[in-house]
């Protein structure tokens, strides 16, 4: 069967991301029947899959596909990223160079904060009893110095006997530069230990910098059981549902997965979320014409930034989860503890704070009518007339605005201010809060990488992120922003529309300092051949793979790297004086200067390869026939008083209506404020793009 022919028998594509309130579908039919599908789930954090098994269910109904009808799911989820972050992973076993047992207790021998001496010492993810050390050894030139013999294997595997592990990780000195002799060690040890996974640092990320890449293969070996039981939990359930489809994972870098994969190396998948978000607001960008993005996710727990450029997601190899520093390229994310869930507080000192606390789906803001008496954002939202109580979520979950004023005025009593004496100015005081929360870690992003707000369009979705967008972009000097259709379930659009794709990196030895003699091009190749071998046993229903080409360097003597990009054509010829040429603009670009005599090293390799999966166009409205008419209106308190907004429904909206604000727009899955003094313009795909300063 060829590819396109299994790509024409699938009946749907559905993208699923589970978010700490409500878990979000959309369902798109490669046959044209009926387009794209919506709909949101209450999220069941005892157990993921539940709501991801009954929600899928219900979308399918939604959709009018038979269960059995074959189809991909493409699934979003935090299992591993909570693991890592609750410090809840399997206990497992490293075994390092001899001499080198404390790589993780000293890390990179940093402290968290520069002015508290009374830190206490950060725990080791392995204590150091479990970490064991053997005789094998490889030189930085990658020669091995020696050998582990046969009586010391055997102990070593006496003593994961002996420890009851789940996973073995194994991390020896300079492994990155020659991989055989770490890969001999984990064969001869997964010989003596049936059942017991042994991984090898250079099969996970063969990177330099040994804290790092003992510390990747340990989260790596800690999630796998975690995330392998709760895919195989998901499958039963599905199975038992009658549904048929090939499940994949979302991943960090903005892809896909496929589940052999996903199971393999969960580390992958660990930030997969804001990922798909950004991944979907790149294809709406384009279809619209702007390449230059910030997206704005706001969900129930937190508000997750990120900056696009060229029409390229920003990515990253210096991912902190939690205290712990992740080297695996993903999506570069701001994430402000400020969502729709966040709490309102009254702090020690008696001042009010936002987050970053959240209500989460259970018990939820006090305006679920949960058991939730602490008030939230979203509390805030309803008390001020942002959000109508009786149409949310398409008016199957009525909001109770007497609790919300019960919360906030408890918030209010506690204060003991008179400019804050009611729930709607403790509301609108919170709303500042957590406006200037999220603006300014953006702000800062920008001013780090020498960028002006004012040139970037803003993309909101997550069930919060349109509501809160004209907040921000008031804040932060932001002109444009881009409403997306299905806002609310954007990261889960993001799914459907990831390619399937993978980044693989080699860093090299001694062969840095001579970019001349080939080595990297060498290295470059053969990860060419692995990405090629990879993506080949990913389905048959991808497309052909690209690839992308980079490599870090720097300045002989620097103590920091520059990722520079390769293209196309200079990786076919292959030449020294190009990547030196590409690594002095880069570097002149980013520093303002480049030292043409300097010597120039090549540190590290990049490649990374896509494929798509099914290739889903976004659907066109139809045009206006005549100018639209607000459904009414509806009393809003903004600046200090209460005034009204007119109020349209996105079901009414066709391709070139225009109005101003002040207005708010409903849907079933949020609610989009204009704030006074911006003009609103419905494109030819559905989306809102707002400017300041009066009509589009």
């Amino acid at each position: 069967m060829s590819t396109g022919e299994t790509r024409r028998q699938l009946a749907y594509v559905v993208g699923v991301d589970v978010g700490g309130t409500f878990t979000d579908f959309v369902l798109f039919r490669p046959d044209g029947g009926g387009g794209f599908t919506y709909y949101k789930e209450p999220s069941t954090p005892d157990d993921p899959a539940r709501a991801v098994g009954e929600g899928l269910v219900a979308t399918l109904e939604l959709a009018g596909v038979p269960r059995d009808a074959p189809g991909v799911v493409l699934h979003g989820t935090t299992i591993a990223l909570n693991t890592i972050l609750q410090n809840k992973g399997a206990p497992v076993v490293l075994i390092t160079s001899r001499g080198n047992r404390d790589v993780l207790e000293i890390g990179r021998a940093r402290m968290p904060s520069s002015f508290d001496f009374t830190v206490g010492k950060e725990t080791p993810v392995v204590p150091r009893d479990r970490v064991l050390e053997c005789g094998t050894r490889i030189g930085p030139d990658g020669e091995p110095v020696s050998e582990a013999d046969e009586r010391e294997v055997e102990a070593l595997a006496d003593a994961v006997r002996s420890a009851g592990v789940s996973a073995v990780a194994v991390m020896l000195l300079n492994s990155y530069v020659h991989a055989d002799p770490e890969r001999d060690l984990v064969r001869r040890l997964a010989a003596r230990l049936p059942g017991v996974p042994v991984v090898a640092s250079a099969d996970v990320w063969p990177e330099i910098r040994e804290y790092e890449r003992a510390l990747v293969t340990v989260l790596n070996a800690q999630i796998t059981p975690l995330m392998d039981g709760y895919l195989g939990r998901l499958g039963d359930r599905l199975a038992a549902a009658g549904i048929r489809a090939t499940v994949f994972v979302t991943a960090s870098n903005g892809g896909v997965l496929g589940l052999a994969t996903a199971r393999a190396r969960p580390i992958d998948t660990i930030l997969s979320g804001p990922a798909s978000g950004v991944t979907a607001a790149i294809e709406i960008g384009r279809a619209a014409g702007v390449t230059r993005l910030i997206t704005f996710d706001m969900g129930g727990t937190s508000a997750d930034i990120s900056v696009v450029r060229r029409g390229e997601p920003e990515l990253t190899t210096q991912t902190m989860v939690g205290d712990l520093p992740v080297i695996l390229p993903s999506v570069h994310v701001i994430s402000v503890g400020a969502g729709g869930g966040s709490i309102v507080r009254v702090d020690e000192q008696g001042l009010l704070k936002v987050g970053p606390e959240s209500a989460g789906a259970a018990p939820g803001p006090a305006a679920y009518g949960r058991g939730g008496d602490r008030p939230t954002v979203t509390d805030c939202y309803v008390v001020n007339g942002w959000i109508d109580p009786e149409s949310f979520l398409g008016g199957r979950m009525r909001l109770d605005v007497a609790a919300a004023r019960r919360a906030l005025s408890g918030v209010a009593a506690r204060l003991a201010r008179a400019d804050l004496e009611t729930p709607e100015a403790v509301a609108e005081a919170a709303l500042r809060i957590a406006t200037a929360r999220m603006a300014t870690g953006l702000l800062r992003h920008l001013a780090q990488k020498g960028e002006d707000p004012r040139t970037f369009t803003l993309v909101p979705f997550g069930g919060a992120g349109p509501t809160h967008a004209s907040f921000l972009a008031e804040e932060t000097g932001i002109r444009r922003i881009l409403v997306p259709r299905a806002a609310s379930t954007f990261c889960a659009l993001g799914a459907v529309l990831a390619p399937v794709k993978r980044a693989y990196a080699a860093s090299l030895g001694a062969a840095r300092r001579d970019p001349a003699s080939g080595a990297a091009w060498e290295l470059l190749a053969r990860l060419e051949e692995e990405a090629k071998a990879w993506i080949a046993g990913e389905g048959r229903m991808l497309t052909s793979p690209a690839f992308a080409y980079g490599a870090d360097m720097r300045y002989a003597g620097q103590a920091f790297n520059v990722e520079v990009r390769i293209p196309d054509d200079v990786r076919a010829r292959a030449r020294a004086d190009d990547l030196y040429e590409l690594f002095h603009r880069e570097h002149e670009r980013l520093y303002g200067f480049r030292e043409e005599r300097g010597k120039v090293e090549v540190i590290t390799v990049r490649l990374t390869v896509a494929a798509d999966l099914v290739r889903v166009p976004l659907a066109r409205i139809d045009a206006a026939k005549g100018p639209v008419r607000p459904a009414g209106t509806r009393s809003v308190r903004h600046g200090g008083a209460s005034r009204p907004f007119a109020v349209y429904r996105r079901g009414d909206l066709r391709a070139g209506h225009r109005f101003d604000g002040p207005a708010i727009v409903e849907q079933e899955d949020t609610t989009v404020v204009v704030l006074p003094g911006w003009g609103v313009t419905v494109d030819d795909f559905g989306n809102l793009v707002m400017e300041r300063g009066g009509q589009a």
